[in-house]
């Protein structure tokens, strides 16, 4: 009995030495990733505020754009979506942030980058706002449609629902500047739409088909994302933009107004105080 007692003992130590150790090392770890600034790393919020922004600003493109050019100057800024839907899943995973601002400033980009980030706001688990300031066209309105609403100044632009793949031609230039193309490829289209050579009926017949179905397809995106018809959305998807009051009438956006709309939207989706909605600045 004494020898069955005694590693009792023994074991409920053991184990209590384990239990200890690994709420040490908790604590050990939690306090180094709050020194460390890790913590710092992988949150939005600084503990007060509670409202994620996320600037779109500039093109809108697949891959993250550079600062300077070859020269050294500074490039405009752009927007890709691995750095959108990052920030997004950082909101989402940060217990202090309740909503997301998209504060947009963008005459739009690829439609593949504008896609992916217009369905990480559709999908997000966060009510997400966007806002467009001066303007939210083509795709930069695309992705705007995957917020819960949108809101937009009425001086803004927004619209231009469509595709577009015109190119300056180069070939009288060249002519003039003693420059010949010379055609070789393994196949009847694999160099159409080369700016140094001639268009030729064919190869616009091949472009204005793909050009037809992206637009379909950015059209019926909108017509999902707005809860409209895709026949109303058509009317509206000539490539023109408009101003925020005629894209409200023709529901484009949810509202007019500026930051302190959005502000107060989220108050009423959250059910919080409007004084409660703090942004990240």
């Amino acid at each position: 009995m004494e020898i069955k007692e005694k590693l009792k003992i023994i074991i409920l130590w053991a184990v209590a030495v384990i239990v200890v150790f690994a709420v040490g090392l908790q604590i050990y770890g939690s306090w180094n990733d709050e020194w460390s600034g890790y913590n710092a790393s992988i949150k939005i919020s600084d503990g007060y505020c509670n409202i994620a922004i996320i600037p779109i600003t500039g093109d809108i493109i697949p891959y993250a754009g550079a600062d300077q050019d070859g020269s050294g100057n500074e490039m405009p800024p752009s927007v890709n979506p691995d750095d959108v839907l990052s920030t997004l899943h950082q909101a989402e995973n940060d217990p202090n942030i309740l909503g997301v601002l998209a504060r947009i400033d963008s005459s739009g980009g690829t439609p593949v980058a504008s896609e992916i980030i217009a369905n990480g706001f559709k999908h997000s688990s966060l009510p997400v706002v966007a806002l467009i300031r001066e303007t939210g066209t083509s795709g930069a309105y695309m992705l705007a449609t995957g917020a819960k609403t949108i809101i937009a100044s009425p001086f803004s632009d927004v619209g231009s629902i469509g595709v577009t793949m015109s190119y300056l031609e180069n070939t009288a230039k060249n002519t003039n500047e003693g420059l010949q193309y010379i055609s070789l490829s393994s196949a009847k289209f694999k160099d159409y739409g080369n700016p140094d050579k001639p268009l030729t009926s064919d190869e616009r017949n091949l472009l204005e088909r793909d050009l037809k179905i992206w637009h379909e397809y950015f059209v019926k995106i909108v017509a999902e994302n707005r809860n409209l018809p895709v026949e109303q959305v058509a009317k509206l998807a000539d490539g023109s933009s408009m101003p925020g009051s005629l894209a409200l009438e023709n529901k484009l956006i949810d509202a007019l107004g500026d930051q302190e709309t959005a502000r107060a939207w989220l108050a009423k989706q959250l059910g919080i105080l409007l004084e409660e909605v703090v942004f990240c600045e």
